[in-house]
Order: C-alpha cells, then structure tokens, then sequence
C-alpha cells in the first residue's frame, strides 16, 4: 500500500501591505535591468536623446564590477540630477498624446531608478555655459562640484550587490562583455553619425568614428556583409522599408545577423522576421538563416513602443500590412540574380543603399547615397506579375541552324537588367528549345561580350555545364538551374488564380481548437483558392471535403492545420501565394530536365542565356546553388602557375 503524503497545513493569512519603495524599485528592475548589457543600453539610449555625437563606454569585469557611459550631449541641469534617479521622472513625455507617438529612445523614465536600486550609482553632468560640472552619489544623494566638460558621465559600480541571488545568474565575464558589445553596435548601426569607443579593463576594445552608413555597415558587420548583400528600399504611404538583405549564398546557421529597426529603435518582432523570412523561402537550402539590417520608418501613432519594459517588443496597429510590405521589400531586392546584376556592372561593387534623403538629412555625417531608387512611381513590388521568363532562344544568338558549333554567336543591343528579367522582343521560329511542355515566352539577347554566364563548351557526365565567360570558368547544374526557370515561368502564369481542387469521397475529419474553426468559418474563400473545403461539422469538429489536386499524395489533416494556422497569424494572400508556390515547385522539379539528359550546345546554351534573364536564378527552388564561378586566379592556383 502507498502512502499519500498528507496535505501541508495553509499557511496563516498574511495583511495586506504596502511594500517598501526599495523593494518595489527592486522588483522594476527585474525587468529593466537582466544584465550589464541592459544597463549599456539604457544608458546609450539616454546619451542619444541628449543629442550626443561622441558616446564612450567603459566596462570592468565585463561590466559587473563597473559600467561608465560618458557623453558629450546637452547635459542635465544640478537641480535635476536628483530628480533624474527617481521612478518615472524623465524629460522625454508630458502628457498621454506624447506617449502615443513617441520619438526618442527613452521614454518610460524608469532606467535610472531601477539601475540605482540594484548597483552603487554616481551621476556627473555639465550643462551648457555652466561654470562646472556637479556630481551625484546615488545611494547617498550628496551633490557635490566636479570637472568635466559638457555632457553627462553615469557610473554603475557593483551590479546586483545587493541582490546576490541575482548575480549568480550572470555568466562568464567574457560572455557578458560580449552582450555588451552587442548591445553597443545595435545602436552603432542605426547611428552611423555618432562616435562609439569601448574600453575594457583599461584596453580600447572597439572603435567606431562618425561616418557613412555603407562604412558603418562594413565597421560593425564587416566587408563580407556589404559585398554579399543587396540594397533594400520600399515605399507606401507612411511606411518605408530601406536597408540592406543579405544575397542567400551568404546565409548562416545561425540567426546571429539579423538586425531590425523601427523608427531608429532595435526590436525584436515575429511578424517582421516571418515576412523576411518568407521572402527568402525559395532560395535558402535547409535551415539556413538569412543575414539583413532593415530600418523601417512608420509614423509613430501606428506603432506602440510601451509594451515592455526593456522597449525592444512593438505593436504595430496594421502588422499584417508591414509583414506584407517587409516581405515584398526583401523579395524584389532578392529577385535580380548575380549574372544579370554582372551584365548591367561588369566590376564586382557592392552597391550603396538607397537610404531616404530625410535619413540623410538627420545625420549631417552620413553622405547621400548615390544610387537611384530601386522604386518610381507605383512600387513595382505591389505587383506580382514577372515578364520574359520564357524557355526559348532567339535565332539570332546562334546565326543561321546550319551554323557549326558557337562560331555564329551575333552582338545584338546589350539588354537592360530591371526588377530581374529583360525587355522582349519576337523570337524567331527557329529558335532551339529546351522541351519542358511550357509555351516559351519570347526574350532578348546579351551581346556576345556581356553575357555573364558565358558560351556553353561542353557536357560533364549528363548533370553539369561547362561555359566560359570574361571571369573564367562558370559550372551549372543543369538540372538546379532548369528547375528555377520552368518554376518562375509557373509563377507567371498563374498570377491570380486559383488551386485546382478534388473533392474527396470520404470527408477526412479531425479534432480542431476554437481558433482553427474560427479561421475555417472566416477564411472560407481563402481556403476554396487553395483548392481546399473546409467546414465545421461540429462544435470541436473539421471536416475536410476537398484538396488540392496536386498534392493528392499529402496528409490532407497537416495540410489542413498548416493552412489554418498560417491564415490566423498572417495575411490570407500570403498563405495562398505559399501553397500555390509549393505545388508549383513540385511540378517544376518534375518538369525540369534530369541528369544523364545529353543536351546540344544550343540547348546548353538557350539554357544560360534563360538563366540570365530569370528572377532568382542563382538557387534552385529548394535553395541550392545552380551556378558557381572559377576565376582565372583560382584555376591558375589548382595548377601552381605563377608560383
């Protein structure tokens, strides 16, 4: 026989009382101050909205045993120091409206106060045309002259002395100066005007002086991140979304370079990272992550930044408009591939980002940019139609058929690389084509010295082609690059219509959650373009009475959830364009020419030059390469020339 151990007597009842001032400022700064990193960003925060052009931070025992932030901003007056370190004192709102369209870092007047009840604090500050600098110890609140020049110094000394349980939890000193100096370069980044110097344990740790935006990129992400990546800008009504996103060759395993900011401020949002993402669905291989730094203006009474605390969650009052307008902003960014971009600038350059003209204007350091706008007009990412995807080859690449081997290649007009394809023009009835069952659409020809993949020379082993271009060497997978063009085709050609369905004799019923019946009965003409039909049957009950007829093979209860999951969280027109792209990636895959397929020099060829025209074309649909450059420099060193 068990024994169950008998139940613990209640404890007595307790009063209610007010608990103390400390104590309560002890349990604020639970949530402002998690460790020494949020201390450097509450603290930088506030230099910046002092105006500040130079900001050097000073850290010890990776910022546990001190933390100096020293600015050169506009300083606070000697009868508000005092002032500064209570609870929800702050300069930065008066009123209710102010706190709804807030503009500066801080706002909340709550970072001083909780930084103070957890560390031993001194504030040294200097006002413009005051005679010296005063100086205010925190805990013990004496006011006393000091020299500095303008602008404020806050110490934090002994972090979590008074709460040791706390400190425990801290790690290692070189991995919480690490957070420290991650927390330093998401300000540097969307402050390319302002100076940032890092010391620890008297040794300069990191520098970063006033410059351009594209020099700041390359100082805190380095070189690497300017040249593989490419210039993001969109524009609707009072939402912009400008930046940089990184090209998916150069994508990582880890979500380590993922920067966003909303009205200067770094956050950390799902519905932004999901539309970045899925911007990149197509042509990341496996669970790759994408690199990016997006900055996205919005008026402020469209975004609350009062939702935590620690200011780095926000609220958007339409997210799905900004998921949607992140999305196509990093989709039509991404849509150029490498060879067309090499025939408009045969020199390898990153391009400079063009950043807004009121970007520009705020901070005096930062140059214009001088690329032009990716967008005039109506924003070309509004659209969802592509032009000139089409398989064949005009006869004019090749002379007449009778022509022997490449020796009849022609130089017609050099074509133009806009949003990824080019202009068309009438392909003549002779023109060899690769046979994939598609109408080809007609296309313009490269001259024959600007074609980026070069002439096709031979075949290796059914699956790759070799070509020569002015570089070197180009390698294709024949079947990784023909699947990404018949793809891009059948996205052209559905544009808006709908899944083909099949209704299922046998209805296929599954327990469902209030939420996924909600979104069955709401999203009723959104699931029949999907090719699907489903209803409630009962109160807990789905049933599913129709799917797409191209995913006949599919577990129709996960298909079903998926769907329904992703239409309650995001835009209905996004989950549609998602399954229609996945049961056109499988048709792609299918229809694309396979290995061992020997393929004529033509054929290889109207091959490439589809390649150059064709959004995308550098990954496949399952995100794996389909082309890779070896250069004069890298085939002279497999053979030791020049050594």
């Amino acid at each position: 026989m068990i024994d169950v151990p008998a139940s613990p007597a209640p404890a007595p009842r307790r009063p209610i009382r007010e608990l103390p001032d400390e104590l309560i400022s002890q349990i604020a700064a639970g949530e402002v101050v998690e460790r020494p990193a949020s201390v450097v960003r509450e603290l930088v925060d506030n230099a910046l909205d002092s105006g500040a052009r130079q900001i050097n931070i000073k850290l010890m025992g990776g910022g546990v045993r001190a933390i100096v932030v020293e600015d050169d901003g506009c300083g606070i007056p000697a009868e508000e120091l005092p002032l500064a370190l209570k609870r929800h004192a702050t300069s930065k709102i008066r009123n209710l409206d102010e706190l709804e369209s807030v503009a500066t870092m801080g706002f909340r007047g709550e970072a001083l106060a909780a930084i103070s009840s957890v560390a031993e604090m001194a504030l040294s500050s200097r006002c413009e045309g005051a005679q010296h600098a005063f100086r205010l110890d925190a805990r013990s609140g004496e006011l006393v002259p000091a020299a500095r020049s303008q602008g404020t110094s806050v110490e934090v000394r002994e972090l979590f002395f008074n709460t040791p349980a706390r400190r425990k939890f801290l790690k290692s000193e070189g991995t919480e100066l690490a957070h420290c100096l991650e927390a330093v370069r998401r300000h540097a980044l969307a402050r390319p005007d302002v100076g940032f110097t890092i010391w620890h344990e008297g040794k300069l740790v990191e520098q970063l002086r006033p410059t351009q935006v594209e020099s700041r990129l390359a100082d805190v992400l380095g070189a690497e991140f300017l040249r593989d990546s490419r210039p993001v800008y969109a524009e609707a009504g009072p939402l912009r979304v400008y930046g940089r996103a990184g090209l998916p060759e150069a994508a990582r395993g880890r979500a380590d370079m993922q920067y966003v900011y909303v009205n200067g401020r770094y956050v950390r949002d799902k519905l932004i990272a999901h539309g970045v993402r899925s911007a990149y669905e197509d042509v990341l291989h496996g669970q790759r992550q994408p690199s990016y730094v997006l900055f996205i203006d919005i008026a402020p009474d469209r975004v609350d930044v009062n939702v935590h605390p620690t200011k780095i969650e926000v609220r958007f009052r339409d997210g799905r408009e900004l998921h949607q307008q992140a999305r196509y902003a990093v989709q039509d960014a991404l849509a150029v591939s490498r060879s067309a971009e090499a025939a408009a600038s045969p020199e390898p350059t990153a391009p400079s980002a063009p950043y807004p003209a009121s970007y520009q204007a705020s901070y005096p350091g930062v140059r214009e940019s001088s690329s032009p706008p990716l967008y005039a007009g109506t924003p070309s990412w509004r659209s969802n139609t592509q032009t000139s995807l089409g398989l064949a080859e005009v006869a004019t690449l090749y002379g007449s058929p009778g022509a022997p081997g490449l020796s009849a290649f022609s130089a017609p007009a050099p074509a133009r690389p806009g949003s990824g394809a080019f202009a068309a023009a009438q392909p003549a009835a002779n023109a060899p084509r690769l046979d994939v069952g598609l109408s080809a659409a007609p296309a313009v020809p490269l001259p024959e010295g600007d074609w980026p993949l070069g002439r096709a020379l031979a075949q290796i082993q059914g699956v790759y082609i070799l070509a020569e271009n002015a570089q070197g060497l180009v390698v294709v997978d024949m079947h990784a690059a023909h699947e990404r063009v018949v793809y891009e085709r059948l996205k052209a050609s559905l544009g808006a219509a709908a899944i083909e369905s099949q209704p299922l004799l046998i209805p296929v019923t599954f327990a469902a959650t209030p939420q996924e019946i909600a979104t069955a009965e709401a999203q009723a003409e959104a699931l029949s373009r999907l090719g699907l039909d489903i209803a409630p049957l009962s109160a807990k009950v789905l049933a599913v009475r129709a799917r797409p007829a191209a995913l006949a093979g599919g577990d129709v209860v996960e298909l079903a959830r998926s769907v329904l999951a992703e239409l309650a969280q995001y835009d209905a027109s996004h989950a549609i364009e998602r399954a229609q792209h996945e049961i056109l990636a499988t048709m792609a895959c299918h229809g694309a020419v396979r290995a061992n397929r020997q393929l004529t020099l033509d054929e290889m060829n109207a091959l490439l030059r589809d390649m150059e025209r064709t959004e995308r074309a550098d990954q496949c649909n399952h995100g794996r390469p389909t082309w890779r450059q070896l250069g004069m420099r890298e085939l002279d060193a497999l053979f030791l020339r020049g050594r």
